[in-house]
């Protein structure tokens, strides 16, 4: 996507749910990328990203953070390009030990191959992207070692999932989960006081009023914040949606019996629900295809939206 607000030097690749938008800087010497998507759309990341380079090279791949939907496309285009890989200094410990729970991976139903970290980002650095620089903030929350990019000539904010139009990433229940939300709320603040004039995100275009959208993720935090069961619920019915994206078109049955079987329902269903896994998850698929956020065909297969 090449916008109009944005300078000539950046280019944003706006992606479908399950894979992060990319975010492209390039200048004379090559062409630094911004998160790399799911490794569910490996084969599309590596298009669109050739694409992009137009013949440069690939310079470095940087992250805001290390999920499956923002790293999962690292291990491929490193071995294709032979860039190296910046992550967050506080997410780098569990990059090189491949902790595939703090990472959110098997543990919560997701997959991503593992990859090298050649440099850490730390809250505090300025880096040089596109010929502007761009200043590194921490945005705690959804990941504790999150972090976020800021312009400010241009007050632009790669945000990650830190925020996007209408909301933010998940935020874990359990032990320090009400620390966890005081972070995401302070996050939010502090980029409300930058007065960003447009906002890209993680998922979604990019847009340019982000006081409606912090007073819309402020709202919704603070609704979940009163109540650890419904903020459980929230993440089980995030993480299903993204299960099925990964997985695709499932009969009903299948569905059920495969996410029944992931430990973090495993462990949500007991610790919240004090049901089976099993109840559960049909429970939050009934509840998805009510919303219309998962679709049932003819044959009783399974789809999300």
């Amino acid at each position: 996507m090449s916008d109009p607000a944005l300078p000539a030097s950046m280019r944003v690749i706006v992606r479908d749910w399950i894979n992060a938008n990319h975010i492209v800087f390039t200048d004379d010497a090559g062409v630094d990328l911004v998160d790399t998507g799911h490794l569910h759309g490996i084969g599309q990341t590596l298009r669109l990203v050739d694409d992009a380079l137009a013949g440069r090279p690939l310079r470095r791949i940087l992250l805001t953070h290390c999920h499956s939907d923002h790293m999962g496309g690292c291990a491929r285009l490193r071995a294709r390009h032979g860039c190296p890989i910046a992550v967050p200094r506080d997410d780098a410990h569990a990059v090189r030990a491949w902790d595939t729970r703090a990472l959110w991976l098997d543990h919560a139903g997701q997959v991503a191959e593992p990859f090298p970290v050649d440099e850490e980002i730390a809250p505090g650095d300025r880096l040089r992207l596109g010929g502007l620089d761009w200043d590194v903030l921490p945005a705690p929350g959804h990941d504790m070692g999150a972090i976020v990019f800021w312009q400010t000539d241009h007050r632009l904010l790669i945000s990650g999932d830190a925020l996007w139009e209408r909301g933010f990433g998940v935020v874990l229940p359990g032990e320090g989960w009400l620390d966890r939300c005081a972070a995401a709320r302070e996050t939010l603040l502090r980029l409300q006081a930058l007065r960003a004039r447009v906002v890209l995100p993680g998922h979604g275009r990019p847009f340019q009023d982000a006081d409606a959208a912090i007073g819309r993720a402020l709202a919704r935090l603070a609704a979940f914040e009163s109540d650890e069961r419904k903020l459980a619920r929230h993440v089980l019915q995030v993480m299903i949606s993204y299960a099925l994206l990964q997985e695709g078109a499932l009969p009903e049955d299948e569905a059920q019996r495969r996410f029944a079987a992931v430990p973090m329902f495993i462990e949500y269903a007991s610790d919240y629900f004090d049901q089976p896994a099993s109840d559960v998850v049909a429970d939050v698929l009934d509840t998805l295809i009510a919303k219309g956020a998962v679709l049932r065909d003819a044959a009783n297969r399974l789809r999300a939206r």
